[in-house]
């Protein structure tokens, strides 16, 4: 089933992005005529990337994927989505911890705008315990992220520890 002409949002830090990210993307576009992935601006515990950068790295490695697109947000997701006719919320759920936080952003959004939607998505199996939190740590101490990022990833992460 495919929602013609329905515009979805992704919101997230993505610092950086992960290889969950692009699988619950891949998933959604199924269902949507475009999506928007949105980093969010707000204050983030020990970013790695700016805002900016992560827009820039989503952007690149989004690139192949027409009916994407890739914004920068720092006030409330509702009032982007308001802002931008977007029709629903696209949440990744990795495992069942995630699901009270997500439920409660999802009720509190539903207050905000009941003409937006959440839609959750379970993050595919052998993806499931990567978070960009465990990348940014393995990745601070030496270790291989490739496996869990999107290809070009490491480059821009080895670039901005340079900085």
């Amino acid at each position: 089933m495919k929602f013609e002409n329905k515009r979805a949002i992704y919101p997230g830090s993505f610092d950086p992005i992960t290889n969950g990210h692009l699988d619950i993307l891949d998933r959604s576009l199924n269902f949507f005529s475009e999506i928007t992935m949105v980093v969010a601006s707000s204050s983030i515990k020990n970013p790695l990337l700016s805002p900016e950068e992560r827009v820039q790295l989503i952007r690149q490695v989004t690139s192949q994927r027409k009916r994407v697109k890739v914004d920068q947000w720092s006030g409330l997701m509702m009032q982007y989505a308001l802002d931008h006719d977007v029709s629903a919320v696209i949440r990744g759920l990795r495992a069942a911890s995630d699901f009270e936080y997500e439920f409660l952003m999802a009720s509190m959004n539903r207050e905000l705008n009941p003409n937006v939607e959440t839609l959750f998505m379970m993050t595919t199996k052998n993806l499931y315990f990567v978070s960009s939190s465990m990348v940014k740590e393995i990745f601070n101490y030496g270790g291989d992220i490739t496996p869990y990022v999107p290809e070009g990833t490491v480059e821009w992460l080895k670039q901005k520890k340079r900085q």
